[in-house]
């Protein structure tokens, strides 16, 4: 890691269901971070085109009105709008990693795109496992997604919300020698006073405690829910009761717990700025290493499969006998 890295953590509202406004502000923000002096600015979840609320808020069959619009403005790794945000990266020398609704085939998956400062898409993970009703929309990613990625600015890594909350998962990353941490989340803005595994409470602790397990600093954008979102998703009294304005909690921690910059009121959008010193991950890990020297091997070790599923596997060609091999032997 360089010795001083600066970072921008994003908490804004998407622009919902839109694919191009939604590139439109991602490039704004981006170059917003690159005049701040961010050289790694990081996304909400699905920021593009935003996080699928109708699941937590209807019936599936309900729900369904949402879908084609939702899949029409999902994005593509490699499509011309990819094109354009990747550009932006270049243009303002900046890495990013945006979260995004990613379209494959038929099917969605909640994606992280890491690209570097000269426009390179050098990484791009899925959700392991989608949580609860997401499941309802998109596919799962595989071992292949856990990536530990080495750039000019240090190695980054990235998960998106509850994949904070699997400890294999993040005992996984640890492991690869993560310095700069990723924790992108949507609004913490549903069910709130109702559930309190999605208060802001326990997902700020989960973000917090990454980077203390882990000893990396960790920047964790997150989305906002206003007024819009709720003329997206709420056609009910009880919907706008279920989905709360703001939701904004976006932070960045250092490896060993400490705030690196002053929260934004949760209903601004805005960006967070730290300047991270490589010098407090050398302190943190003198303390406590879990997969170095506070590590048991003996007692516990993490099986880890990092091959790509492929759901189609074709079986090479067989060519028939010919006719020759069952001819009889000439006798002489």
């Amino acid at each position: 890691m360089r010795q001083t890295v600066r970072v921008a953590a994003i908490q804004a509202e998407s622009a919902w269901l839109d694919l191009a406004a939604g590139v439109d502000k991602v490039i704004a923000l981006i170059g917003e971070a690159a005049a701040g002096g961010a050289q790694l600015v990081a996304f909400p979840e699905t920021f593009i085109p935003g996080y699928p609320w109708w699941i937590w808020l209807d019936s599936p069959a309900a729900g369904m009105q949402f879908v084609p619009r939702y899949a029409a403005n999902s994005m593509t790794r490699d499509s011309a709008e990819m094109d354009r945000i990747r550009q932006a990266a270049a243009e303002n020398t900046i890495h990013v990693v945006l979260g995004f609704s990613e379209r494959a085939g038929g099917s969605l998956y909640m994606t992280q795109a890491t690209i570097s400062d000269a426009g390179e898409l050098i990484g791009v993970r899925r959700k392991l496992k989608p949580t609860h009703v997401e499941r309802t929309v998109f596919g799962e990613g595989d071992g292949s997604d856990l990536q530990v990625l080495d750039t000019a600015l240090g190695k980054i890594g990235a998960l998106n919300c509850w994949e904070h909350l699997q400890p294999l998962t993040k005992y996984a990353m640890y492991s690869q020698g993560e310095e700069i941490h990723v924790a992108s989340w949507p609004a913490f803005s549903g069910y709130r006073g109702l559930a309190n595994a999605l208060s802001p409470e326990v997902n700020t602790a989960a973000s917090l405690m990454y980077a203390v397990e882990g000893q990396t600093f960790v920047v964790a954008p997150c989305a906002v829910t206003n007024e819009a979102a709720r003329e997206t998703f709420c056609d009910t009294e009880v919907k706008q009761q279920l989905l709360q304005l703001g939701g904004g909690f976006a932070r960045i921690y250092g490896p060993e717990g400490s705030p690196l910059a002053p929260p934004l009121p949760e209903t601004e959008e805005g960006i967070l700025y730290a300047d991270l010193s490589s010098d407090l991950i050398a302190i943190a890990k003198s303390a406590a290493d879990p997969v170095g020297h506070y590590s048991r091997p003996d007692v516990l070790r993490l099986l880890i499969n990092r091959n790509p599923t492929p759901r189609v596997v074709e079986v090479p060609r067989v060519e028939p006998p010919t006719a020759e091999l069952f001819a009889p032997t000439p006798v002489s």
